[in-house]
C-alpha cells in the first residue's frame, strides 16, 4: 500500500475516533486506546491482496468500526437488561417486605402500654406481699433482726408456765442487757449496733442448750429461760455467758468492738405471773448496771 494510501487510511482512523468523541458525553482514554488497537489490529488484518483501492481498505475499517459498535451496544444493552433485571427483582423484594412503620409504632406502643400494666400489676403485688410480711412480722413469735423468739412469744411462754401454777423442775429467768449499747450507736452508726445484736445472739445460742429458751426482749436486752436445773447450775451458765461475751470481739469495718453485758437472775416461785417474774429479774438487772456492769445479780420472791 502506498504512502498516501496510508496516510489517508489514518486520517480516517483520525477523524472517526474524535468524532466518536464528539458524539459521546464522557470518553474514557481506556476506550480511546481500545479504538487505536481496533483500528491498528483491523488494518492489520487486511492483506493487498484482499484490496483494490482505499476506498475499499476504508470501508473495511468502517465496517469494522459498525461490528465493534453494535458490539458495544449489544453489551451495554445486556448489561442494562441485568441492571433492570435487578432493579426490578429487588423492588418486588422490598415491596414484599415493605417496612410498614405505623403499624411497627402501633406495636411497639401496645408492647409498652402492656409492660406498663405488668409493671404496675407487679408494684401492686410487691406492695400487698409486703403489707402481708409486715403483718405477719407483727404476729409472729419471731424477731425480724436476729431471728429468736420476741417479746410477745416470751409473754405467751410465760402466761402458759404462770397457769399450770406448780412446776415439777426449777425454772429460771435471766435477763441480759448490753452494757453501753447506746454508746456503740453514737460511736459507730446503728447498723453497728444491729451487728452488736446479731453477733450476741450467734454467742448465746452457741452456749445454751437445746431445751433453753432464748428471747429479743426488746432495744439490746434478751431474757435465758433455763428448765429443769438446780440454781446453782444456772449461775455457773451465767458466769460462762459473761465470761464468753467479755473474751471475744465483733470485728466491724476493722475495728474490733468489745462487748460486755449485765445480767439479772430470779427462780419462778408458786403464785408468781409473767410480770413479777420479769419484775423481779429486771430489779437484779439493775442492781448489776449499778454495780459496776458486767456482772450477775439475782433476786428471789423473799429478796436476795
Amino acid at each position: 500500500m502506498k504512502k498516501d494510501d496510508l496516510k489517508s487510511l489514518v486520517t480516517q482512523i483520525y477523524n472517526d475516533i474524535l468524532h466518536n468523541i464528539d458524539i459521546h458525553n464522557e470518553t474514557t482514554k481506556e476506550e480511546v486506546s481500545d479504538a487505536l488497537q481496533y483500528a491498528s489490529d483491523t488494518l492489520r488484518s487486511i492483506s493487498d491482496s484482499q484490496i483494490n483501492s482505499v476506498d475499499q481498505a476504508k470501508e473495511i475499517l468502517a465496517n469494522s468500526y459498525k461490528k465493534l459498535a453494535e458490539e458495544s451496544i449489544s453489551s451495554y444493552k445486556n448489561t442494562n437488561d441485568s441492571f433492570e433485571k435487578i432493579t426490578k427483582e429487588h423492588q418486588e423484594t422490598l415491596n414484599q417486605y415493605q417496612i410498614d412503620y405505623p403499624s411497627i409504632q402501633d406495636k411497639f406502643d401496645a408492647l409498652q402500654n402492656n409492660m406498663l400494666d405488668e409493671v404496675k400489676k407487679a408494684n401492686k403485688l410487691i406492695t400487698k406481699l409486703s403489707q402481708e410480711v409486715t403483718e405477719l412480722e407483727r404476729n409472729s413469735n419471731l424477731d425480724s433482726l436476729t431471728k429468736i423468739f420476741n417479746k410477745g412469744a416470751l409473754t405467751t411462754y410465760l402466761s402458759n408456765v404462770c397457769e399450770k401454777g406448780y412446776l415439777k423442775h426449777e425454772l429460771h429467768l435471766l435477763m441480759l442487757d448490753i452494757d453501753d449499747f447506746k454508746k456503740v450507736n453514737d460511736t459507730h452508726g446503728h447498723l453497728a449496733g444491729d451487728k452488736v445484736l446479731i453477733y450476741l445472739t450467734k454467742l448465746l445460742r452457741n452456749t445454751l442448750r437445746d431445751g433453753d429458751k432464748l428471747f429479743r426482749f426488746g432495744g439490746e436486752e434478751f431474757v435465758i429461760i433455763l428448765n429443769r436445773i438446780e440454781e446453782k447450775s444456772c449461775l455457773e451458765i451465767a458466769e460462762r455467758i459473761l465470761n464468753l461475751i467479755r473474751s471475744n470481739r465483733l470485728i466491724y469495718k476493722g475495728r474490733s468492738l468489745a462487748v460486755t453485758v449485765s445480767m439479772g437472775m430470779t427462780t419462778y416461785q408458786k403464785g408468781d405471773t409473767p410480770t413479777t417474774l420479769i419484775e423481779r429479774a429486771d430489779r437484779a438487772l439493775y442492781v448489776s448496771k449499778n454495780s459496776g456492769k458486767n456482772q450477775i445479780n439475782v433476786e428471789m420472791k423473799n429478796g436476795i
